[in-house]
């Protein structure tokens, strides 16, 4: 995951189709920014996900330029050091700390578990016309 920080220039497009390919040619997952992207109708062909704060029609390199690498930034207030996990869905972002990686990673297999449980539950007394919340039947 190639992350990016803005730094405090969120209204401008930090990178478009063109630049970004990069990523699917060395095999990246994805791109987070708070800053803005280009091109997302090249970009929803790639094999990679992208996350930003919104699309931009207009180049930004002569406001913002990449100038550093694999050094800690800040993206949207939340710090992020080289090396970290992040993991990105529809829902969002997250930043886990590296000590934390294993444990945050068996808690969500937990959930993952324990969600499809209960969805197989309910799915259950849907068919069976079992007691559904509260006590109730379904009808």
């Amino acid at each position: 995951m190639l992350v990016l920080a803005s730094n405090g220039h969120r209204e401008v497009s930090i990178g478009g189709g063109t630049k970004l390919s990069l990523l699917a040619r060395y095999g990246l997952a994805g791109v987070l920014t708070d800053a803005r992207l280009r091109d997302f109708a090249q970009l929803q062909f790639y094999p990679f996900a992208a996350y930003c704060s919104a699309e931009a029609v207009r180049w930004g390199g002569d406001v913002i330029t990449p100038y550093q690498a694999n050094v800690p930034i800040v993206v949207a207030g939340v710090g992020v050091h080289p090396g970290q996990y992040v993991f990105v869905d529809d829902s969002g972002a997250v930043v886990i700390p590296e000590p934390d990686i294993d444990a945050v990673l068996d808690g969500a297999v937990t959930v993952g578990k324990e969600e499809a449980a209960f969805r197989a539950q309910v799915e259950q007394e849907r068919t069976t016309g079992g007691a559904g919340t509260e006590g109730q039947q379904e009808r």
